[in-house]
């Protein structure tokens, strides 16, 4: 399994090949069509990520000592955001989820082609998957 560090990579070098950010905004769609889906009953407000603008569900499970994430957004746009924050963080040891910065975003210039409460949620949605990891590194130790 790739590193936090190498998913971040390959999602800048994935954002530089495209010229416009009509082309990326496309890009987050299709990233967002692949994701893998939350089970329905994960679907309710004990899932949902307050201070989104869009409704978006995640849940976190422990496989072994790794972080795996499932999420939904009844939004394209915001479903293509979380499909990028799972690629990073799912498969990860909370650890490396608490350790790892997030340039990678300014890196895509995602931050600065959001709406101001798009960014709001972009934030929410990393607080709330390290908020995860947090939860299940007490389980670890």
């Amino acid at each position: 399994m790739e590193t936090i560090q190498e998913a971040q990579y390959e999602i800048v070098e994935e954002f530089s090949m495209f010229d416009d950010w009509e082309e990326r905004y496309e890009y987050m769609i299709e990233l967002g069509k692949s994701l893998p889906l939350i089970e329905p009953y994960y679907k309710t407000d004990d899932y949902i990520i307050k201070g989104c603008q869009s409704k978006v569900w995640v849940h976190a499970d422990l496989e072994g000592d790794k972080l795996v994430f499932t999420a939904d957004s009844d939004a394209i746009i915001t479903k293509g955001i979380i499909a990028i924050l799972i690629r990073v963080f799912s498969h990860q040891h909370p650890d490396a989820i608490l350790d790892a910065g997030i340039d990678f975003i300014d890196k895509i210039g995602l931050k600065e082609h959001l709406s101001p409460n798009r960014a709001n949620g972009l934030l929410s949605m990393i607080k709330q998957l390290k908020m995860y990891a947090i939860a299940f590194k007490t389980q670890l130790n």
